[in-house]
């Protein structure tokens, strides 16, 4: 006998195993599928899972005590019931070992109230043979039943692709249960005839047990394998074989094509050969194009948006948890040089992008390495857990661009892209339309390429029929479901040019900003422009718009946390313009940021630090009566505010001199909480807090020194302009 917790153990960890080690697709459907010629195991491992503690047998475990585990082990699989599509695809296979698992139980149960033989298993604990038996067998149970979990509760495809390697483990586990069976001392106890006649059954179907795979089987496969062979050669399924396909395997609707999705997501994350990952984006990109194909569009399921809005709207992200470039929850933490932590998303893009400077505090960064920030992980997962967000997406975001790429899932995306805006083009339905531009918006969410394939299927300038007033007041779903996927499409840079270029589209965008029927429109109205001024080139023409810049005011206002975050980080991109900051100014945007420092002191003092440095003074001394508000972020906000305070106060008291000065010596123990600052702030918020001193220090002594630069609070003076850095964006999909 081996040594049985090991094999479990493995075992429990991938279910499908093979002597097959150089096996490869073969994408040619007249060749029938023989052993040598299918997918590895390795292309499409069962779901991977932790071995429950049941899984391993303690070595104080009585055989008495055993037997029960092993009846109980028999009525979990009994009650398993594999799917129709899983008995079809194995040709009843599983089917076949569940019934004899269940014979096995009535052995158990009688081993168990036969009393002669429970004081015999208790006294003498039998032979040796008996108790490897028993430990065996529980080992082999307990592999059928991972196994059929795996078959009925994984993806479809996976177990049509891999039918010949998962049927021959059914036939491997049945012979297995065949030699146990062989060995079993069962005429050392004193059973009835009809229990010794189940196990002789058993014991002969178990030998006689051969690996059957029907020809219909194989011709499903070989159909799969032709479809996808087609669309790699840019040839469009056809619809009647398409739908014979997935009726076989019972994907009926949209919802059981989500769920086949999802299934096949979940399998990429157990791989690590790129090629097959490769082969099992071809798959998705196969079901996806036939969810749309077939099934017509779907929109969300009423849980779904309830979840999404109350995530995206009411939930307030702890500020440490926000990357400073998206303003977005952080995913992946990792540390720049200058010892700031960002997610590694987004600053990633601001490296490639061409930058060389931390994007928060413009120092130049010594090296670009990321370092990964566990610690911060850990803790921003426990918050998500605690708030029942899910840190990890609960729908896996499937990037093909990351290196997987291959002509057929490219294709795939393509042809669903432009199957869709062609299904708009015809559609005169309301309720239709908006199932089309959902499953764009989904489509949109997915990777860079489809992102691309929807703008080059000219997409955007039928999305922008939808951001109307009327349409929002007759249609409100409609209407955020087509400002939403013009913000996904907006994360790619090259679509950023075609929306601003698109006709309507930027009017569009703002009168949903400014009048959308629902706060998520108008919100995700303001991501799309955040989103669009990653473009220095399109900031100044956003910033020259009027309504633009006053709608972003009135969101940061009055909208819930989420719309007002989607729209400070707009304004906050737009105030790098000195020409902008004027008019954020006469839209009321230092006012707006006085009504929302309690709050948010944060996100208000960062937009006064750039209003500043851009002229925007006296507005900023007149609405703060004084500094008075800045000097209490100074003293109470977090390590971010802190520092955005003291950089504002520091600019302010060089443009506005003596008076601004007097003002902050006139705050009750400012050198304190200043020398606070110095002792633990960050490297940029000691620097400025140190700045800070010695201007006050100065004034005190009656010097000037050059420190200011001659400001009257009343006559406002236009100063050099100092660059700021405002980050470009990563706007989460929607």
């Amino acid at each position: 006998m081996k040594s049985h917790h090991n094999h479990n153990h493995n075992l429990l960890h991938s279910s499908f195993t093979s002597d097959i080690n150089n096996s490869i697709i073969d994408l040619n459907p007249n060749h029938q599928f023989t052993k040598n010629m299918a997918i590895s195991p390795q292309t499409f491992p069962t779901t991977k899972r932790p071995p429950s503690e049941s899984s391993f047998i303690s070595p104080n475990l009585t055989n008495f005590n055993l037997l029960h585990s092993l009846l109980h082990l028999t009525y979990q699989i009994s009650s398993l019931n594999a799917p129709p599509w899983c008995r079809f695809l194995l040709n009843k296979t599983s089917s076949s070992t569940i019934r004899k698992t269940q014979l096995l139980g009535v052995v158990f149960e009688d081993l168990i109230r036969n009393d002669s033989t429970s004081i015999s298993i208790s006294t003498t604990i039998c032979s040796n043979s008996f108790d490897l038996c028993l430990e065996e067998m529980y080992i082999v149970l307990h592999r059928i039943k991972t196994l059929i979990e795996d078959c009925s509760n994984g993806s479809k495809f996976s177990i049509l692709m891999q039918i010949e390697i998962i049927a021959d483990n059914f036939n491997k586990l049945t012979g297995e249960l065949s030699t146990l069976l062989d060995v079993f001392p069962i005429h050392q106890f004193n059973l009835n005839d009809d229990v010794l006649e189940i196990v002789h059954l058993i014991r002969k179907q178990c030998s006689e047990s051969k690996l059957l795979l029907g020809e219909e089987q194989i011709t499903l496969r070989n159909d799969v394998v032709s479809v996808l062979e087609g669309i790699k050669r840019e040839i469009v399924p056809n619809k009647e074989k398409l739908a014979s396909i997935f009726e076989k395997l019972e994907i009926r609707d949209s919802s059981t094509c989500r769920t086949e999705i999802e299934n096949l997501q979940e399998e990429i994350q157990n791989q690590s050969e790129e090629q097959s990952k490769s082969i099992i984006f071809a798959l998705i990109g196969l079901v996806r194009y036939a969810k749309c194909v077939l099934f017509g569009a779907s929109t969300p399921s009423t849980r779904i948006e309830t979840f999404r809005r109350n995530q995206s709207l009411e939930i307030v992200v702890p500020a440490d948890y926000r990357c400073p470039i998206s303003l977005e929850l952080i995913r992946d933490p990792v540390v720049v040089a200058t010892g700031q932590t960002y997610d590694r998303a987004s600053i990633k893009l601001w490296i490639e992008s061409g930058h060389n400077t931390c994007p928060k505090t413009g120092q130049t960064l010594a090296h670009t390495d990321l370092i990964p920030n566990h610690a911060l992980r850990n803790m921003i997962a426990l918050w998500c857990r605690e708030q029942k967000i899910p840190f990890e997406d609960d729908t896996v975001t499937v990037k093909i661009n990351g290196g997987v790429a291959n002509k057929t899932a490219l294709e795939a995306t393509r042809m669903t892209a432009s199957f869709l805006v062609n299904k708009l083009t015809l559609t005169n339905s309301m309720e239709d339309t908006n199932g089309v531009v959902y499953e764009l918006r989904v489509l949109a969410k997915t990777d860079s390429e489809s992102r691309a394939c929807i703008a080059e299927a000219g997409a955007i300038e039928l999305l922008v029929r939808f951001l109307s007033y009327e349409v929002g007041s007759n249609n409100p779903s409609l209407q955020v479901n087509a400002v939403t996927t013009i913000l996904n499409l907006s994360i790619l840079e090259a679509n950023k040019i075609k929306i601003m270029e698109s006709d309507g589209a930027l009017n569009g965008i703002t009168e949903v900003l400014r009048a959308g029927a629902t706060w998520e429109a108008k919100s995700n109205a303001a991501a799309t422009v955040f989103s669009l001024t990653g473009v220095v080139a399109f900031r100044k023409r956003l910033g020259r718009k009027t309504r633009v810049v006053s709608g972003l005011v009135e969101l940061a206002k009055s909208g819930p946390e989420g719309a007002k975050r989607d729209a400070l980080a707009a304004i906050l991109n737009l105030a790098s313009d000195r020409e902008t900051v004027a008019r954020l100014v006469e839209s009321g945007a230092v006012q707006m940021t006085a009504e929302i420092m309690p709050g948010m002191p944060e996100e208000a003092v960062t937009i006064l630090e750039a209003v500043v440095k851009r002229g925007g003074l006296v507005a900023v001394a007149a609405a703060f009566m004084g500094i008075k508000k800045l000097g209490k972020v100074l003293r109470e906000g977090s390590e971010r505010a802190r520092e955005s305070a003291a950089a504002t106060l520091v600019t302010m008291c060089r443009k506005g001199g003596s008076e601004i000065v007097t003002e902050l010596a006139g705050i009750h123990g400012v050198e304190r909480v200043i020398w606070e600052l110095m002792a633990v702030g960050s490297v940029r918020g000691r620097r400025k807090a140190a700045t800070l001193l010695r201007i006050l220090r100065r004034w005190a002594a009656g010097l000037d020194g050059g420190e200011t630069e001659g400001f009257s609070t009343t006559n406002a003076s236009v100063s050099a302009s100092t660059t700021v850095v405002v980050p470009t964006t990563t706007s989460s999909v929607q």
